[in-house]
């Protein structure tokens, strides 16, 4: 029988395949107590949405840039479920959308450094590595309008992707000795402002440029950082974007309302999900692609194993996951969906679906929300343990669901434990 968290309590951490709950937290209990396992604490973020950052000429990158003013007017869950509820496209169901996840949040893949939409206009970035990380920058532009993704660049430092109204915005760190260089046509007046004394800024370097009725809502790098993959719920296509270039490639193949875009981790595929129910998964060295269909809802989530030879899909109306295995090496698209049965869960919470999906890049922990629910159960996320071979099968990590981390907050505690992970966790 699965334990559950004491209402109230923080989930801190896993520790040999245990959950770590305490009653309260504070930044200087964590450091004593836990610090020494984690590797690292991770802080609460204060922030004020929709912040005012004057577009004035940015400082010189050899100056120490003035920091943003941040106030601890509201938590981060709350603001980001806010902005869930008013996502609007103009030939989509604003009932279904107040459900779907566009992406609101990013962590960087090399650096304990997270990116979230803040508000309708603007984009906090936080780093966790930063000396005394209290502070937080934002970073707002005029050409950036309705924000609804955002994702960092791999293998690229710090780079950012935002999804707007009628494109997508590059940002760039820039420092001493490693400046930005801004396409022609990009204004420099757009920036955000680093801690006092760090001598860096964020630039807006360069603005990849759709239909201006377009409102990008979903994004997603080729593991390479070469392309990267847009769509939007309005429109009929997804487009291909060759970065460097600034050129896009729009595939067209009566593809609307599509929802989410994942690439796989060698690149050689990439899965569409739109919001009938229905996905592609693509075949990326021709473009071809085999259509399937789902009776259980549409794609409320989706990752890829690390290897990129299996998928993990959640739906909205089911708590069955579904895995994607192929049946032979690329360029094939011969694949088998097969159930991933969640019978520890499923039975007590009484949800209607999967809310969202997230599985660590080691591809042994999976965490997963539920929607409605038991009212003792609703905002907890389960963490599972992963076995990949021959087949995909979870297990409830410790009997344990993690706690306090209420929907949609609850990708700060799923990309917490990748990084902790990659500070070596204890484990068995």
């Amino acid at each position: 029988m699965p334990s559950f968290p004491p209402p109230g309590g923080v989930t801190v951490c896993e520790i040999n395949r245990d959950l770590v709950v305490a009653d309260a937290l504070s930044d200087d209990r964590a450091k004593d107590a836990y610090g020494d396992v984690l590797g690292m604490v991770f802080s609460p973020i204060p922030f004020q949405p929709d912040a005012t950052v004057a577009t004035h000429e940015p400082p010189a990158v050899t100056e120490a840039a003035e920091p943003a003013e941040v106030v601890p007017r509201t938590s981060l869950a709350s603001t980001i479920a806010e902005s869930f509820k008013q996502m609007l496209f103009p030939s989509c169901d604003p009932n279904l959308l107040q459900e779907i996840d566009t992406q609101k949040v990013s962590w960087n893949p090399h650096k304990h450094c997270l990116a979230f939409v803040s508000g309708k206009n603007q984009v906090t970035v936080h780093d966790f590595e930063e000396p005394d990380n209290k502070e937080s920058y934002i970073l707002t532009s005029d050409h950036q309008k309705d924000v609804k993704a955002v994702e960092w660049r791999p293998n690229s430092g710090k780079v950012i992707a935002v999804g707007c109204k009628g494109g997508i915005c590059l940002w760039s760190a820039s420092y001493p000795g490693n400046v930005a260089s801004v396409k022609s046509g990009v204004t420099s007046s757009s920036f955000g402002a680093f801690p006092r004394g760090s001598g860096g800024q964020w630039i807006l370097v360069d603005i990849l440029r759709g239909s201006s009725a377009e409102l990008v809502s979903a994004l997603c790098w080729k593991p390479d950082g070469r392309y990267l993959v847009s769509a939007s719920c309005n429109s009929p296509s997804f487009t291909i974007w060759d970065v460097s270039q600034g050129l896009g490639t729009p595939i067209r193949r009566g593809l609307s309302s599509i929802s989410l875009v994942r690439w796989s981790p060698s690149g050689d595929y990439l899965l569409t999900a739109k919001l009938d129910g229905t996905f592609h998964l693509w075949e990326t060295n021709t473009w071809t692609s085999e259509p399937w269909s789902s009776s259980n809802g549409y794609v409320s989530g989706a990752n890829w194993d690390p290897e990129g030879r299996t998928a993990l899909l959640s739906f909205s109306n089911s708590t069955t996951l579904g895995s994607i295995h192929f049946s032979s090496k690329p360029p094939s698209l011969d694949a088998h969906l097969l159930p991933v049965e969640l019978p520890e869960i499923s039975s007590l919470i009484v949800s209607r679906g999967i809310d969202k999906l997230a599985w660590d890049s080691s591809g042994e922990r999976l965490a997963l929300s539920f929607k409605d629910g038991n009212e003792m159960y609703h905002g907890l996320v389960a963490v599972y343990d992963v076995r990949r071979s021959p087949l995909v099968s979870v297990s409830l990590v410790a009997g344990a669901v993690a706690g306090v981390v209420h929907i949609p907050s609850y990708f700060v505690l799923i990309d917490s434990l990748r990084g902790v992970r990659k500070a070596r966790w204890v484990k068995r």
